[in-house]
């Protein structure tokens, strides 16, 4: 398989900024809360589901030292408790 052949450093960086990028879209969303006067639409299960999700993966990335995970995540996660917090104060 082609795939194969592509170094795991490359995947490394390619995965890190992938998940820097989804890490972006959560502080846009935190922006976006933090500016409306409105009060939040964003359901509580969704970001907790979320929450959940990024967390997983970073205890993955923790188990299988893979760094692109483990810290893209783990940024997600902390992104998205403060999104929650955002959300259920607001």
């Amino acid at each position: 398989m082609k795939l194969q052949t592509i170094p795991d450093n490359v995947f490394e960086v390619a995965g890190t900024i992938a998940g820097l990028s989804a890490s972006m879209f959560i502080a846009i969303q935190i922006h976006s809360e933090l500016i409306k006067d409105k009060p939040s639409t964003l359901s509580t299960c969704y970001v907790c589901g979320f929450m959940l999700i990024f967390l997983f993966w970073t205890i993955y990335g923790v188990r299988f030292k893979r760094i692109a995970i483990w810290v893209t995540n783990g940024i997600a996660t902390l992104l998205q408790a403060v999104l929650l917090a955002v959300t259920l104060f607001k």
